[in-house]
């Protein structure tokens, strides 16, 4: 088995989760459902801002969020029941206004193969118009402060 440590991330220290894969998660073709990698995608994503402070009580106090407004996933290989996999996940576009970018690499720990990669882009809104809106100082300051060079941005495709 691969160490979390020898995995061939494509940017350095990644958040990461790891995740097995449970049957009732696939398809019919026996592979991780594709409904499910956006689910762990949002997951891993929720898990690292809140490991920052940008927790649901914040998001409720300033009344903004950032949701998706784009997700790009590309399906390299296969996940199957039981594998064990490590999900990792970078901030890699921040305008500091109003948008940012999460990059994310899906690892198979067994052989240290890479699955998936995706970017996902967000928008700052307010919660009770769910109109765009300029993000909170606190927001700017946590999602800054993670900002990893090197990575796909905002406007990347």
């Amino acid at each position: 088995m691969t160490d979390q440590s020898t995995l061939n991330w494509d940017l350095p220290a990644p958040f990461s989760q790891e995740i097995r894969v449970a049957p009732e998660q696939t398809d019919r073709l026996g592979h991780a459902n594709n409904v499910v990698y956006l689910r762990w995608l949002e997951e891993v994503s929720w898990a690292h801002i809140e490991s920052l402070g940008m927790t649901w009580a914040l998001h409720e106090e300033t009344g903004k969020a950032m949701a998706i407004t784009r997700t790009e996933i590309d399906y390299l290989a296969a996940a199957n029941a039981g594998d064990i996999l490590e999900l990792g996940t970078w901030l890699t576009g921040f305008d500091g206004r109003f948008r940012s970018a999460r990059q994310f690499q899906l690892i198979r720990k067994s052989d240290g193969k890479t699955l998936v990669r995706a970017l996902s882009t967000h928008a700052c809104v307010d919660l009770e118009t769910q109109r765009p809106s300029r993000m909170p100082a606190e927001f700017r300051r946590i999602l800054g402060s993670v900002l990893v060079a090197g990575g796909r941005g905002l406007d990347e495709r």
